[in-house]
């Protein structure tokens, strides 16, 4: 009886304790821009794939205000995505899921944006889904590359949105993918489909999960990119596109921070796609020209 009292303490004191965690996969510029708007007074857990990064962010947040813990991540093994489920929990309900990671096509191989970009989102959604707390939201960063992807088959676009996890790199027109840029918008289009599909899931436990679709955004990264070799081309589609601009990551953190407050309530599984209107100019404007590279 003893025992059993001095357990029911602990717990009692562990539950007071115990905030609503709101977790952060990438802690790059945007994710860091949604983080702030969204992780006040929670418990944030600050995720990526080497722990320097993730510790850089936890000075920043903690320096501002912020309560969080770290972990390193790598958002293509399912084992590490696991363990941040499970550390996550630690501190209190699940409210909030922020995956702005990923690689990029100048950065990887074919098999390793579609085991991160595509696989690895797929089973954060699906394991992140069995845990999210009632009246939470999760937001996947994708990409305005995804939007440059001809139309898909209806079975494809079923195969991409809901074949088991397991089975998403074995697909035949994934597995015959050979190219850097098509595995990234691949994998692009394939967080949209996904977050679509597991939305449906999501609901079942109150919670929303939408995507995010980014033009180009001022980032260290791509300000390198704009001032490095090829600068020029770069600097040329922002002039040209609509907005005649990059975006900035505190854009990207207003919509997201719209998306998952309580007016964004009745939004889920749906794609915002934010990129000044590149993607209209690249169907239909002067940036037409990048069809044929992009």
């Amino acid at each position: 009886m003893e025992t059993r009292g001095l357990d029911a303490i602990i717990h009692a004191k562990r539950c007071i304790n115990m905030k609503e965690v709101a977790v952060l996969l990438g802690t790059g510029s945007i994710g860091q821009a949604i983080i702030r708007r969204v992780g006040a007074g929670k418990h944030i857990v600050l995720a990526d794939l080497k722990q320097e990064y993730a510790d850089r962010a936890t000075k920043i947040l903690e320096d501002a205000g912020f309560e969080t813990s770290t972990i390193a991540v790598n958002l293509g093994s399912k084992d590490d995505i696991l363990a941040l489920a499970e550390h996550a929990q630690k501190f209190g309900p699940v409210k909030n899921l922020v995956n702005a990671a990923g690689v990029s096509p100048s950065q990887a191989s074919v098999q390793d944006i579609l085991r991160v970009d595509l696989y690895g989102t797929a089973v954060l959604l699906e394991e992140f889904g069995k845990i999210v707390a009632d009246g939470g939201s999760g937001i996947v960063i994708s990409s305005q590359s995804g939007h440059r992807l001809g139309a898909l088959t209806e079975e494809e676009n079923s195969q991409l949105a809901c074949s088991p996890v397991e089975e998403l790199m074995s697909l035949p027109f994934i597995k015959a993918i050979t190219d850097t840029l098509k595995a990234y918008q691949y994998s692009k289009r394939c967080n949209v489909l996904r977050v679509m599909y597991e939305a449906t899931r999501w609901g079942k436990r109150g919670a929303t999960v939408n995507s995010i679709s980014p033009g180009i955004i001022i980032t260290p990264l791509a300000n390198d990119e704009l001032h490095g070799p090829r600068g020029e081309g770069y600097r040329k589609m922002l002039r040209l596109c609509p907005a005649g601009r990059a975006g900035t990551p505190d854009e990207v953190g207003d919509l997201a921070e719209f998306l998952m407050s309580e007016k964004g309530r009745w939004i889920t599984g749906a794609d915002f796609l934010i990129d000044g209107g590149t993607t209209a100019s690249y169907w239909y404007g002067d940036l037409q020209y990048l069809k044929a590279t992009h």
